[in-house]
């Protein structure tokens, strides 16, 4: 249930399922402060992309360096989006 409204809301959000595995990779966690975690991109994550990738395939994927990922604790995805203005710190 859960996996299948993350890859409806990726659909929607034109986002690929590469961007996906990246943020699994790559993405820095932030608790949200109710039980879930969000993965996303910051400046260090996208270095280390381009470190293992190179710039120019990085740089390709730029329109999607936005994109967050909600999952619960355990590991569960919840859903996925892109950022539309900064993750606050806790």
């Amino acid at each position: 249930m859960i996996h299948t409204h993350m890859t409806a809301r990726a659909q929607q959000r034109g986002i690929p399922p590469l961007i996906d595995q990246l943020l699994e990779a790559y993405g820095e966690e932030q608790h949200d402060g109710n039980g879930a975690v969000i993965l996303y991109l910051n400046k260090a994550s996208i270095r280390r992309m381009e470190r293992d990738m190179g710039r120019r395939p990085v740089a390709r994927l730029s329109e999607w360096l936005d994109a967050y990922k909600v999952r619960t604790t355990d590991g569960k995805t919840i859903t996925i989006g892109h950022r539309y203005r900064r993750i606050g710190r806790r």
